[in-house]
């Protein structure tokens, strides 16, 4: 039997400004109208039959469900309270998988990865499903098409049916032994994607990682339920020693094989790989959004908000959204990952804060701020029920643009409809809520002497979130 594992912890810093640490790549609609976690979840169907495993960061659990929910999928959702790479997130989902008394072969997937054949996909987990089966841990090397210096590499050792030994990760090379290595034939993109026993796994981690494997046995067994989401033993995972599989186990491990896979493949992890997913125009332009393109070549512009127009340029990224715009050469598409730790070093709450921010009762976006007001455009998807909160520094107005929204105002609760208002005083107990069948759109006029997110106190709330969320 086949579990599937997806691991969706990654922030995709080298996609800035689309991607954030609030809405990091996985859940972006970048190559299709569904986002790359979509994507994965649906090349599953017709491999297992298993509900998967989801594991993610605990200040995304709200993202994961509402993407699992717009596809009617279930899974089982662990929450990690950092991030503490592949190795032991990996190891946790072993000994959940046990805890079932089960000992499932795991497959496991990145969250955030392109592949453009399925069928290809699902042919290279049926060769590798015997050799998983034998005791082998084995990875999926992508076939290279070009010299590529953003991947890593895998280099095959002696044959095996379906595959090859694993002899040996070389880091991402330079573009001189980046030709090399493909010409040699010998070598093959490494895809982060695996298919291991659970048992076969912890053995493994067992000799090379006992303080991890301590850490998330620990992590497991003081893990705990909270609404839908299993949350991690938080003072045990933090302990566990953070380390990728290819380091803490795969190097090291006899029994690691590697089976190729020929299945136009991408880990979508920079905008030149994004911009190999779009078939350019005639000038070698990749566009996306309101654009205008004049004596323009090999560009990729996206443009989210507002029109965006290239005039005399060559070679060039430009990325608009509504609070940044990035443009760079194509050649340093390697080096944004560079860029934002330096904003992030800055102070600056672009890398981290999307313009568009998610909760579980909808979204809303910033549309105008300054001193002493800010301007929101709150979306409340149907059910959806904000916390019974109040603010001590700031007043609301509440517009209602479409739908009709219910009102709580201390003791008194009301309907507003569209082309209505209320207004929240400073201090004053209040709720929102949309009982209707369609989304629920107010535009929200703050005024006062702070408007930070952190001005709340909840009284109440379904969702069991706490003043910081």
């Amino acid at each position: 039997m086949i579990q599937p594992v997806i691991l969706s912890g990654g922030s995709g810093t080298r996609l800035w400004p689309l991607s954030r640490e609030q809405m990091p790549k996985q859940f972006l609609r970048l190559t299709s109208p569904q986002s790359l976690l979509q994507q994965t979840l649906r090349r599953l169907v017709g491999l297992t039959d298993k509900a998967p495993m989801l594991m993610g960061h605990q200040s995304h659990r709200f993202l994961m469900a509402e993407q699992l929910r717009e596809m009617n999928q279930a899974a089982t959702l662990v929450l990690e309270p950092e991030g503490r790479n592949t190795a032991p997130a990996i190891a946790c989902a072993a000994l959940l998988a046990r805890q079932a008394g089960d000992d499932p072969l795991l497959l496991v997937l990145p969250a955030d990865h392109e592949i453009g054949d399925v069928g290809a996909f699902q042919h290279s987990v049926a060769l590798a499903t015997p050799l998983a089966e034998a005791g082998y841990l084995v990875t999926f090397g992508v076939v290279p098409t070009q010299p590529e210096t953003g991947y890593g590499y895998i280099a095959c050792g002696a044959p095996l049916d379906g595959g090859h030994h694993l002899a040996a990760f070389i880091e991402k090379p330079d573009a001189e032994r980046a030709a090399k290595l493909v010409a040699s034939g010998d070598y093959l993109w490494n895809s982060g994607m695996f298919l291991l026993r659970a048992s076969s796994y912890l053995e493994q981690l067992e000799r090379l990682q006992p303080t991890m494997l301590a850490a998330c046995v620990e992590a497991v067994s003081s893990a705990h339920r909270d609404l839908d989401f299993l949350r991690l033993g938080e003072e045990a995972f933090c302990r566990c020693p953070a380390d990728s599989i290819d380091y803490a186990v795969m190097e090291h491990c006899e029994r690691a094989a590697v089976v190729p896979l020929r299945a136009q493949w991408s880990d979508i992890g920079s905008f030149d790989a994004l911009w190999a997913t779009v078939v350019p125009d005639e000038a070698g332009n990749a566009a996306k959004g309101d654009t205008w393109l004049t004596d323009t070549q090999d560009s990729l512009v996206i443009a989210e908000h507002r029109l965006v127009a290239t005039l005399g340029v060559q070679n060039l990224i430009v990325v608009e959204t509504s609070d940044s715009v990035l443009i760079a050469h194509r050649e340093q598409a390697q080096q944004v990952k560079q860029l934002v730790a330096a904003l992030s070093l800055a102070g600056r709450r672009e890398p981290e804060c999307a313009p568009q921010v998610q909760r579980p009762w909808g979204s809303f976006q910033a549309m105008d701020s300054g001193e002493r007001y800010q301007v929101k455009h709150i979306t409340v998807k149907p059910g959806g029920r904000l916390s019974l909160q109040r603010h001590h520094h700031r007043a609301e107005h509440w517009v209602v643009v479409s739908g009709t929204a219910r009102v709580t105002i201390e003791e008194r609760s009301f309907l507003v409809c569209e082309n209505q208002s209320t207004y929240i005083p400073i201090g004053a107990l209040h709720r929102l809520e949309n009982t209707g069948k369609i989304p629920l759109e107010l535009i929200e006029v703050q005024s006062g002497s702070y408007l930070g997110e952190d001005d709340i106190e909840r009284l109440d709330d379904v969702y069991a979130r706490d003043n910081n969320e």
